[in-house]
């Protein structure tokens, strides 16, 4: 799915959870809510935004811990549930936006094309929040980005069939609370509206906040050839996405929080996983490393650098993905 079928799919996905949020606070006024459709809204919401962040975000995309085939399907499908599109085709997008992050090409940056001043700055914020998504345009190959995950017959599959798994997430919720109240019509209806569409349109929100916030306010901890920002308000609702400035510092790093202070709720279901030996090879960068990235001082020569300066160190020291393999089209995106 790309361009035009993509543009279409995300307008429904727009569109159809906002109207189900002003058709849920009309019920609620009138006092048609009830226990059950909080419970399911935190439980769906806790489930696609593990999917996303841990599953979309940090296993799939920048590959940064493994684990057996079964939680790597499961932590997918979760993130399908978040109706964000096809897993491949996220991945392919965030892959390319590394790359080229608010340069040429980024398909969701706040800063390009877009003219100086508050008029400029709201249309770029729009860009990056939701309206990237509406381009007909719109292309990020997967073959190009992301041949190691086209390769895995489970992530075609949920790419393929992927409204349908959407669907059943909108369905999931009502089901739940059907069953928990003992067969209450109204329960499935509700438990449907907040669980289901509700739900996705919170957890899409704070998804895309971390695209247009994120490269727009916040603390630059690290030294970036970008405008990556960590929100600190953000973090806990985009379960530790928020820490943006640090992700893009460190983009195969499974956490995000890189102080103790700095929560980070992906990165310690990815600690649990790892402790009960269900996910290994665990990608973490270590003390002196983020030292002196902070302090934007190259590893090599010692010397502190400017960005582009910084930039160039870093390729020449890490096998960085964004650059082709042996003259090929074909290349992993800085999922270094």
């Amino acid at each position: 799915m790309d361009g035009k079928e993509h543009r279409w799919y995300m307008l429904t996905a727009s569109l159809v959870p906002l109207f189900a949020l002003g058709a849920a606070m009309v019920l609620a006024w009138n006092h048609i809510f009830g226990w059950t459709d909080v419970l399911v809204t935190v439980v769906m919401y806790v489930i696609s935004g593990i999917g996303i962040s841990t599953g979309y975000h940090r296993m799939l995309t920048h590959r940064s811990f493994e684990t057996y085939k079964p939680i790597r399907v499961a932590l997918a499908t979760a993130g399908v549930l978040a109706g964000q599109g096809p897993p491949i085709i996220w991945a392919a997008h965030h892959r390319k936006h590394h790359r080229v992050a608010d340069k040429e090409g980024d398909p969701h940056s706040p800063h390009l094309g877009f003219e100086p001043g508050f008029k400029g700055a709201m249309a770029g914020m729009w860009h990056a929040h939701l309206g990237w998504l509406f381009d007909e345009d719109l292309s990020s190959d997967p073959i190009r980005y992301c041949p190691d995950l086209v390769r895995e017959k489970p992530l075609r599959w949920l790419s393929e069939n992927f409204v349908a798994v959407v669907a059943a997430g909108v369905v999931l919720p009502g089901l739940l609370a059907f069953a928990i109240t003992g067969g209450s019509v109204q329960a499935l209806f509700t438990g449907m509206l907040w669980g289901g569409l509700v739900r996705i349109f919170l957890i899409n929100h704070m998804t895309y906040a971390v695209n247009s916030i994120g490269h727009y306010f916040g603390r630059r901890r690290f030294t970036t050839t970008d405008h990556s920002r960590n929100v600190a308000w953000l973090a806990l609702p985009s379960f530790g996405e928020a820490w943006h400035n640090n992700h893009h510092a460190f983009p195969r790093s499974a956490r995000h929080g890189m102080k103790w202070y700095e929560v980070d709720l992906s990165a310690i279901f990815i600690w649990s996983l790892e402790k009960t030996r269900l996910a290994w090879k665990v990608i973490r960068i270590d003390t002196e490393r983020m030292t002196m990235r902070e302090a934007g001082v190259s590893r090599v020569s010692g010397t502190k650098l400017s960005q582009e300066e910084l930039l160039v160190s870093q390729q020449r020291i890490a096998p960085m993905a964004d650059r082709s393999r042996g003259g090929s089209d074909l290349s992993l995106v800085d999922v270094e």
